[in-house]
């Protein structure tokens, strides 16, 4: 079924969920050096106290917006390298230099963190509205029977909804990724879609089918295979992937996990860079071989690669739409992708209109 062209499927809103948790780096890379990190369009500058605690700072010294990652670190405290303004961890002035007074208008913006699961987040709303709650909550995360790789990332160079879309999307994978995800099933099974509060699922059971060349070597059975494909996003751009593999015959609504069980779960964290980029991050979760590395190893360079594989789909795709002479169309496979677009601008406006009354 090929649809009509909804223009919401274009990647040109000029603007982003703030009052939520995004992902700015990986925990490891941020430590006693002041380190620049553009996300939403905006700069800041991150660092780590001498006791470890993570601090985000706007980036840009309220005099001449000198950013404030061409500094350096005194103690607990960043000094701009212009005149000397020097800001604690909330971002307020506490010396300046060349002259005897500080003005109350000399701070800047200070940014909720949070450091778990390897991941550095930060708050970019309203700052008493950052709810720790509202944070991804990773099932097994400290269950000895399951694994979970360190987090990587990388940068396309496309808008961060165009990769929300295609983890919305299972189709893709008969297409994209034919040596690693695709088996009978992925290109024609029939789809459903589920609204929640958080976000929208787009989920399918495949049934005796043989599993993709990916998954066979660490399947604890043999033979046939019901498959689930669970593709989740959460507002604003977290997005949970997960594979079930049961003995055919086993699958379906009603599974349940067995020793043969196989559950492998993706945890794809989007950041917006500007309009035009994204800061990708991932996880994988596994219930099996928690102490193999040579399982975790093959689990890892199975999910660049198929990553880099969308990386260069959707890079063109943002190029593609941006520069197109002649509109495009949508097909039936993109109904949870324009649903959830649909509902994150709502989430949006309603953002900014609460933010225009108060």
């Amino acid at each position: 079924m090929v649809t009509t062209t909804d223009q919401s499927v274009g990647a040109n809103s000029s603007e982003f969920l703030q009052n939520a948790w995004y992902v700015a780096a990986l925990s490891d890379s941020v430590q006693r050096e002041l380190t620049a990190i553009r996300l939403l369009s905006t700069n800041l500058v991150f660092y780590r106290t001498q006791g470890g605690t993570p601090v985000a700072l706007e980036d840009a010294c309220p005099h001449r917006k000198l950013p404030l990652s061409k500094g350096r670190l005194r103690g607990d405290n960043v000094e701009c390298g212009y005149h000397g303004l020097t800001f604690d961890t909330s971002g307020g002035c506490v010396r300046a230099p060349t002259q005897e007074r500080i003005s109350p208008t000399a701070c800047v913006r200070h940014y909720p963190t949070i450091d778990r699961y390897g991941l550095l987040w930060v708050w970019m709303g309203d700052i008493g509205s950052a709810d720790e709650t509202k944070l991804l909550a990773i099932d097994h995360y400290d269950d000895p029977a399951w694994h979970i790789t360190s987090g990587a990332s990388m940068v396309c160079q496309c808008n961060y909804l165009y990769l929300a879309d295609n983890l919305l999307d299972p189709s893709h994978v008969a297409w994209v990724h034919q040596t690693s995800f695709a088996a009978d099933g992925t290109e024609d099974a029939p789809l459903e879609m589920q609204e929640h509060d958080d976000g929208l699922v787009v989920a399918r059971w495949i049934y005796d089918c043989e599993p993709p060349p990916f998954y066979q070597p660490l399947l604890k059975f043999s033979g046939k295979c019901d498959r689930l494909q669970h593709y989740e996003v959460r507002f604003p751009s977290v997005a949970v992937n997960m594979s079930v593999y049961c003995p055919a015959g086993t699958g379906g609504p009603e599974w349940q996990r067995t020793e043969q069980t196989y559950e492998m779960i993706s945890y794809n964290l989007l950041t917006p860079i500007d309009q035009n980029s994204t800061r990708y991050f991932w996880m994988q979760q596994r219930n099996t071989d928690p102490d193999d590395e040579n399982v975790t190893k093959q689990i890892l360079e199975g999910a660049r690669t198929a990553f880099l594989e969308d990386k260069e789909i959707l890079e063109a795709v943002h190029i593609g739409v941006a520069g197109q002479s002649s509109r495009h169309i949508n097909l039936a496979i993109d109904a949870g992708a324009i649903r959830f677009r649909h509902l994150l601008q709502q989430l949006i406006e309603r953002e900014r209109q609460s933010a225009s009354d108060s």
